[in-house]
């Protein structure tokens, strides 16, 4: 009878955590597709052209133009920021349409992952200025102030200005 009473507590136990290994996994994976969404929704608000790398650099060869490559993880929190508190600006927004071609590089694809090995990307989001042929130039500092990363865009392409 005690064994019969232990085999139950044992299978008791496993059950537990098993439920709990299950909810733990639910809420994992929910929040990444909430995160997932809401990342995809500020994206498309920023009314940017997006452009796959290789696109954005053949693009930016006949324009005359720099790339300027956004290395970002749509579930990314931060990377979210960055498009609703800068790449929503305006005058961001007019500096990027002047001197740039605009390419979007999502972590978990290909190109990514391709991406950060060429550049040695060590998180995102990571903002690289490139020339047509791909050569960087220049990586930006975060900021989330719109008119410091207007400034930091215009002199990449303009040292003088200030």
């Amino acid at each position: 009878m005690t064994q019969n009473i232990n085999n139950k507590t044992a299978s008791s136990r496993i059950l537990k955590w098993l439920i709990w290994t299950l909810l733990i996994f639910m809420a994992y994976y929910a929040n990444r597709m909430l995160q997932s969404y809401w990342g995809q929704q500020t994206l498309d608000d920023t009314g940017l052209s997006i452009l796959p790398l290789s696109a954005a650099l053949s693009k930016a060869a006949k324009e005359q133009k720099l790339v300027l490559a956004d290395m970002s993880a749509i579930w990314c929190s931060t990377c979210r920021k960055l498009d609703q508190r800068v790449f929503s600006n305006e005058k961001v927004q007019d500096v990027i349409k002047q001197y740039y071609v605009f390419a979007r590089i999502e972590y978990e694809s290909d190109e990514g992952q391709r991406f950060m090995q060429k550049y040695a990307v060590q998180g995102f989001p990571t903002v690289l200025i490139l020339n047509a042929q791909g050569i960087k130039l220049h990586e930006l500092p975060l900021s989330f102030e719109p008119i410091v990363y207007a400034n930091l865009l215009s002199r990449a392409v303009q040292p003088s200005v200030e």
